[in-house]
């Protein structure tokens, strides 16, 4: 097309943000567009799946895919104990390493970031990440901001606190959490405002490590599940998709030798479906004694399972897109683009977190009735099993989640955000 526009997005490396950002692209190429994908350089391939040219970069210190595997599978580790901590306790361990980790990679990619967006030239880029990368500021082209996480990640001061897992009402849990997390922030946060400073960027206060765009935000939470600000967010600068799912490769069911006309079962923890093999194998085991059948996400550790029960089918991962639709309930952990999965074609999920706005998912799914959620590690067998009774006889969620799928799927989240980038190309 003689005026088609080239569209960056730089995602963050992990397979929420990337797959939400996959089907915005999606719905600009069918218009005739050129979706570009710049990311880490341990995401080549993901991209191409879906037919999207990519433009790696170094996100830190290169090393071969043993050795980042590897390097995954220690700060996992390491971090296990952590996943069993509240919110707050995590502050000084898991969350202010990920700060850490964050900071180092914004610092690490700034040259050879800006240098691919030298060559690329984009009319336009989506930034879906935590942290400001300068070089998307000086590139020359409007940038906009997608928040793949949690909406409270845009602040206000009636809401809870971003990563806090608080109830929306909680005010003593939003002081408490804030006021710990800007004292265990700090250093990292003073690292990083002096990078912005040698940039030649204006410091940013305490806590904060991306601003808004001056073009455009776009957010995913549905309107039923929105929360009530206190400064209501400017429609000309914010813009809820209401949900953003891809499209993915079909998927059949496998046959069950045993349960095969009970309810159905789908559960998977995004990146931590390898690393949290303990909680699988009894997840397994007691799923083996109960009327369910289950779709089980684990990661490249396959051959780690044996003996499986007859009505569990496991396997490295699945088409969420296409798996969630012929589910009963979803089991997982928090990620916004799981938990918008579920809302979008209403099913009910369980929500079992155990880090970052996996705890805000889980408590604003149960407070606004579309699911439950318990403990990642303090639960019962009897727990668990009446969670999912009782998620599968509630006759009012089921009104409210088939409410909330047929808006979202009427809002059509990826055209109107395709809407939106171009309306902005349009306007440049």
């Amino acid at each position: 097309m003689a005026d088609s526009k080239t569209i960056v997005f730089f995602p963050e490396a992990t397979f929420g943000p990337s797959m939400n950002c996959v089907g915005i692209a999606q719905r600009l190429r069918e218009r005739g567009h050129n979706p570009v994908f710049v990311a880490d350089s341990s995401f080549k391939g993901v991209f191409d799946r879906f037919g999207f040219p990519e433009r790696m970069v170094a996100m830190s210190e290169p090393m071969d895919e043993a050795a980042a595997s590897q390097y995954w599978r220690d700060f996992i580790t390491a971090h296990l104990p952590h996943f069993r901590l509240s919110p707050i306790e995590q502050l000084p361990n898991y969350v202010f390493a990920c700060w850490d980790t964050i900071v180092d990679t914004a610092v690490y990619v700034e040259q050879e970031l800006a240098q691919a967006l030298d060559e690329i030239r984009p009319d336009l880029i989506c930034l879906d990440n935590v942290i400001l990368f300068p070089a998307i500021k000086r590139a020359g082209c409007p940038w906009v901001r997608i928040v793949s996480c949690s909406e409270n990640e845009i602040t206000d001061p009636d809401i809870p606190p971003h990563l806090s897992g608080c109830g929306e009402n909680d005010k003593a849990c939003f002081e408490a959490y804030q006021t710990r997390f800007l004292e265990v922030i700090k250093p990292v946060h003073d690292r990083f405002n002096a990078f912005l400073a040698s940039v030649g960027e204006a410091p940013y206060p305490l806590g904060q490590f991306l601003e808004t765009s001056p073009t455009m935000n776009l957010l995913l939470y549905p309107k039923q599940l929105q929360f009530k600000r206190r400064h209501p967010l400017d429609p000309g600068l914010f813009q809820y998709l209401e949900g953003c799912v891809r499209e993915d490769a079909p998927y059949t069911l496998p046959t069950f030798p045993k349960n095969a006309d009970k309810p159905l079962l789908y559960i998977g923890s995004g990146s931590m479906n390898e690393a949290d093999s303990d909680l699988n194998k009894r997840q397994i085991e007691l799923l083996g004694r109960l009327p369910f059948r289950a779709l089980v996400s684990v990661g490249d550790a396959v051959d780690d399972y044996a003996d499986l029960p007859g009505n569990v089918h496991i396997a490295p991962w699945f088409p969420q897109p296409s798996v969630i639709p012929q589910v009963d309930i979803v089991i997982h952990h928090g990620g916004n683009n799981t938990f918008n999965e579920a809302l979008y074609f209403g099913k009910p999920a369980l929500i079992m977190p155990f880090c970052w706005d996996g705890h805000d998912n889980a408590q604003r799914i149960e407070d606004k009735g579309y699911g439950a959620q318990l403990p990642r590690y303090a639960w019962s067998d009897e727990a668990f099993a009446g969670t999912l009774e009782r998620l599968l006889s509630d006759t009012a969620m089921r009104a409210r989640l088939t409410e909330v799928s047929a808006h979202m799927q009427k809002q059509d989240g990826r055209a109107k955000a395709a809407d939106i980038l171009f309306d902005i190309i349009a306007k440049a």
